[in-house]
């Protein structure tokens, strides 16, 4: 590894984006932002080249969302029942994340959601992906 190149990579994402630790709201919505687009690009893909950068950026937002919106004990499956309920919608309303059998063991908390399934979520609902993300 090229420290010289790694420098002269970085130099040049960061004039693009800034990919380093949300301290101000205007930097949490250009992240969002960008997750939005980035979600939007991927799609489905399981393998797409910037499924890794979507990742770090969900991250950041994760990171930057506890901190400033702490939810309490908020499990991803909470998040979407509390959803769902908002939203008037039942299980079957939802076939971009699976079968009614499918939900229903996400709802449950037997199974946890996927990347493409939260993409399709935050789509959904306009929200950050990062809040279907299992917290620690």
């Amino acid at each position: 590894m090229n420290l010289n190149d790694l420098k002269k990579a970085w130099e040049n994402l960061s004039k693009t984006v800034n990919l380093s630790p949300i301290r101000t709201e205007k930097q949490y919505k250009k992240m969002v932002q960008l997750a939005d687009m980035l979600s939007d690009v991927i799609a489905s893909s399981k393998k797409h080249s910037l499924l890794d950068l979507f990742e770090l950026v969900s991250e950041l937002i994760r990171a930057y969302e506890h901190e400033h919106f702490p939810v309490k004990d908020a499990k991803p499956q909470d998040i979407l029942a509390f959803l769902m309920q908002e939203h008037h919608l039942k299980q079957s309303d939802l076939p971009e994340v699976g079968n009614q059998s499918v939900i229903s063991q996400i709802l449950a908390g037997a199974r946890q959601l996927n990347v493409r399934q939260i993409n399709a979520l935050a789509k959904r609902f306009k929200v950050s992906a990062g809040v279907f993300f299992e917290r620690a």
